[in-house]
């Protein structure tokens, strides 16, 4: 696996040097400046390629630009309205001053409204340190009683309504407004801060989109891109749903092996790929991880490696981020499949046979609890699970135990 790491820019607390620090192979990162639906030009993109490829005093980092995450897809080209033709030409083009400066992997998600949903990001644990939680029933309290959303009891089981609707009365309003802060975090933008109108606004946008009509506008988005990709010798690979499961009377279309295999057999290329993500797939009970690569791996093109902690194996159960060799997930026999899949590639003759991989998210401690990062991306945190996860690598690949039989 080449170990990369995420970089949110110049203005992540969390900087180049550190990630040197830390021993990374190269850098994921994207302009998150840029507001979605808009063309990433040559000179931004050179931008950024400098930033991760010099010091300030101009010497060599020794590292580049290797993943682009992400290349946000626009609501109205998953909801095929407004201008989303334009949005998708403009995608295109954005893919090829990627493709001219050198870069080979795009990540993006098809998830609508929300990026990803917590409703706690610094929950404590026993040790010290703090991770992110989603608590189904904080995020029931959430929907129910903070955003009064039409239909939202339908959507709860009978003992999760009832244990909302008695946490809720010890709630305070402030303790509400946090709640609904965290949650709302999870929207692109979000640091812009939106209103629970304009939440609503958006969710209202999604009536009448279901299942399968944001699936085929999916498949519709890949019969653009893809022959593109192809032309360019790109590698575009698909986030699944975080968390994997129905929130707040969306679709969600990526959460399962079943759905993947949909759209990779719809448009059946190496450049519509697979990012796999042990902390999304992770957070059902039902995605068998190891048996997800031995069944889909050639399609794999981006790895992120971080466990989560079920409280349950009830579809849409509360979970937290855990350590990375903790959790409900078998982070061993996960990379163990990876480098069966690498060691596949390598004797084909494939030129990606290294996947990529980020040690992904991470739990805040030592000094990260006092530097405020981007939710779920502290230094330290991530450097120990890299280093977890390194030396699992490393283990695997020195056994003599049949693993490359």
């Amino acid at each position: 696996m080449k170990q990369t790491w995420r970089w949110f820019g110049p203005k992540d607390l969390v900087s180049v040097p550190d990630m040197l620090q830390a021993g990374v192979q190269g850098v994921v990162s994207a302009l998150h400046h840029v507001p979605t639906g808009d063309i990433w030009t040559p000179e931004e993109i050179a931008q950024r390629q400098r930033e991760i490829a010099k010091h300030a005093d101009g010497t060599s980092t020794g590292i580049a630009w290797d993943v682009v995450e992400s290349l946000p897809v626009s609501e109205d080209i998953k909801k095929q309205t407004g201008d989303y033709k334009t949005h998708i030409a403009d995608y295109k083009t954005s893919m090829k001053h990627l493709a001219d400066a050198g870069l080979q992997v795009i990540c993006y998600n098809f998830m609508p409204v929300l990026d990803w949903t917590r409703t706690n990001l610094a929950w404590p644990r026993p040790d010290g340190a703090t991770c992110m939680r989603f608590d189904n029933v904080d995020f029931a309290i959430f929907d129910l009683f903070v955003l009064k959303r039409d239909g939202a009891q339908n959507d709860f089981p009978a003992h999760v309504i009832e244990a909302a609707t008695e946490r809720n009365a010890s709630l305070t309003d402030a303790q509400r407004d946090a709640l609904a802060r965290n949650v709302i975090c999870g929207l692109p933008g979000a640091t812009e801060s939106f209103s629970l109108d304009q939440v609503r606004e958006h969710l209202a946008q999604y009536d009448g989109i279901s299942k399968d009509r944001l699936r085929q506008n999916f498949i519709d988005f890949l019969t653009e891109v893809v022959p593109t990709a192809e032309d360019l010798g790109l590698r575009l690979c698909c986030h699944p749903d975080d968390p994997p499961f129905d929130l707040l009377g969306l679709p969600r279309i990526m959460s399962t092996e079943s759905d993947y295999k949909i759209i990779l057999d719809a448009i059946d290329s190496q450049a519509n790929g697979m990012t796999y993500c042990t902390g999304s797939l992770g957070a059902r009970a039902d995605n068998d991880l190891p048996g997800i690569i031995e069944r889909m791996g050639d399609k794999i093109h981006f790895l992120h490696l971080r466990n989560v902690t079920r409280d349950s194996d009830e579809l849409g159960a509360s979970f937290f981020e855990d350590r990375h060799l903790e959790g409900s997930t078998d982070m061993v026999k996960v990379i163990a499949a990876v480098l069966k899949e690498e060691a596949k590639r390598k004797a084909a003759g494939r030129a990606d046979w290294q996947i990529p991989m980020r040690p992904d998210h991470g739990q805040d401690i030592l000094f990260d609890q006092g530097r405020p990062a981007q939710p779920g991306y502290p230094a330290i945190g991530r450097l120990k699970g890299l280093a977890e996860l390194r030396g699992i690598e490393a283990a695997l690949a020195h056994t003599d135990h049949g693993l490359f039989a």
